[in-house]
């Protein structure tokens, strides 16, 4: 398996389930704290943050700490460039 495969892979985790699809959604608004996510998403903070957690070992988010808060964000960059990479191997395998 190519390094572009288990990335791909580590992406389809991240987004392979409703509620962590649903906690990109919210950030795709911008920049929000786990209470933030789980008041908008009638969530229960422990579930968002296990969540939270998928989602940044797949690089689809970042966190930065603020004071006491962490706020998380799409990990835009990661992913504009892995889906790059995967356009370019694709139009590779065209050819």
């Amino acid at each position: 398996m190519t390094d572009l495969c288990k990335e791909i892979a580590r992406m389809g985790k991240g987004i392979g389930n409703e509620n962590r699809y649903r906690i990109l959604e919210a950030l795709m608004r911008g920049p929000r704290t786990v209470g933030e996510i789980a008041a908008r998403l009638r969530m229960a903070q422990p579930a968002v943050s296990q969540n939270l957690t998928v989602l940044k070992s797949a690089n689809l988010v970042d966190d930065e700490r603020q004071g006491q808060e962490v706020y998380y964000s799409i990990n835009v960059s990661y992913m504009a460039g892995l889906l790059k990479k995967l356009a370019m191997d694709v139009g590779k395998s065209k050819k």
